[in-house]
């Protein structure tokens, strides 16, 4: 894959992610941009007491419902929509970026890894065959 400034910008801010919650662990290798969708591997790390959760204070309180739990794969992906949403949106107008919710899969063991690593890698030459592809 080739990525287009928009793709940069998603890229950029993955991997920024992890210099701001320090629960999170990324791996470049498993991380791939796609022309519609991402796929990634999250390391939820177990740091005691860190006393943040990777937010900015926020000026007024935010509904309980609508409150993400801190350092949880939730609240990261959360995060990294919306910051990679304002930079594109500030670059390119207003443009949606994400579609709602996103897929996830726990890794157990060795055997997934490699199995969910091996389809990250070959996802970009499976993507000709793609049916979202045909309908881009």
């Amino acid at each position: 894959m080739e990525l287009n400034r928009r793709g940069e910008i998603v890229k950029e801010e993955w991997f920024r992610s992890a210099n701001i919650r320090q629960e999170i662990c990324l791996y470049p290798e498993e991380f791939i941009v796609m022309p519609n969708h991402i796929h990634g591997i999250v390391w939820i790390v177990d740091v005691p007491n860190i006393g943040a959760d990777g937010r900015p204070p926020l000026q007024k309180p935010i509904h309980p419902r609508l409150q993400r739990k801190p350092r949880t794969l939730g609240s990261f992906i959360a995060g990294f929509k919306s910051s990679a949403t304002k930079r594109i949106r500030d670059e390119f107008g207003g443009v949606g970026v994400w579609q709602r919710n996103y897929y996830e899969h726990i890794i157990r063991n060795e055997k997934e890894w490699d199995v969910i690593h091996r389809y990250i890698e070959s996802n970009p030459q499976n993507w000709e065959n793609d049916e979202e592809n045909l309908k881009m």
